[in-house]
């Protein structure tokens, strides 16, 4: 039976909703948590594995109905590759970025009821570079980062859920991989890898978290697609 784009559309907004909502919430709530007495903090480890598990249930839970591509990065290397219809990439980016915004507005709603919470310069686990954010690496480091991380995502996600890849065991190939990205990049960049995910958080941080959108659009976009293109290229082979 085929499947209404509507509800294909649908269900990447609620994906993309539950990886921005769990891996950034994982982040500001759980991240690092006050000393005393009480629970420590998830830290990096933590967080990344927050990401990579979200991705991990997602692709179990509506792969079989969108593919679970739930970052626009996916969406157009999935283009590029001819394996998703221009229409179909175009309603698939909209409900993405409702999905973000939604979970960054609902994590947003939940922190303001934190006694002495305040919204800081990258709120909400906003991606960014330079002083003042992870270890200070600069745009070019930042933008490498991305670019050449996203590239490595999309070729395992090519690979694993390809003709020459094991589909039942895809989605933990593609969340491993994400927690792998994490476990790298939190500190350069707060990992991204994803123009969705990053949009979310910036908007309600705004000043230099929306400044630096960007970066977190174009770098991964780039990424994806040289993926593709590759791909392609040994698809063909």
């Amino acid at each position: 039976m085929e499947i209404k784009s509507s509800t294909k559309y649908f269900v990447e907004m609620i994906g993309t909703f539950a990886l921005v909502f769990f891996g950034c919430g994982a982040a500001v709530v759980s991240g690092v948590l006050p000393a005393g007495p009480g629970p420590a903090g998830i830290g990096l480890l933590g967080i990344a594995f927050a990401f990579g598990l979200a991705v991990l249930v997602m692709c179990y839970a509506i792969g079989g109905i969108s593919g679970c591509h739930i970052n626009p990065a996916i969406t157009l290397a999935m283009l590029t590759a001819g394996k998703i219809r221009a229409a179909d990439a175009l309603g698939y980016i909209i409900a993405q970025c409702v999905g973000a915004v939604l979970a960054a507005w609902v994590l947003w709603t939940i922190q303001k009821g934190l006694p002495g919470w305040q919204m800081g310069e990258w709120a909400l686990g906003s991606n960014g570079w330079g002083e003042g954010y992870g270890s200070g690496y600069n745009m070019a480091s930042a933008f490498i980062a991305e670019a050449v991380l996203t590239f490595l995502f999309l070729f395992v996600i090519f690979g694993a859920t390809g003709k020459w890849g094991n589909g039942t065991t895809a989605g933990v190939a593609i969340g491993l991989t994400l927690t792998c990205i994490h476990l790298f990049c939190i500190p350069i960049t707060g990992t991204s890898v994803n123009p969705a995910r990053s949009l979310g958080p910036a908007l309600f941080a705004g000043g230099t978290a929306l400044s630096q959108l960007w970066l977190f659009i174009v770098a991964p976009i780039v990424g994806a697609i040289a993926a593709a293109l590759v791909w392609r290229a040994m698809d063909k082979s």
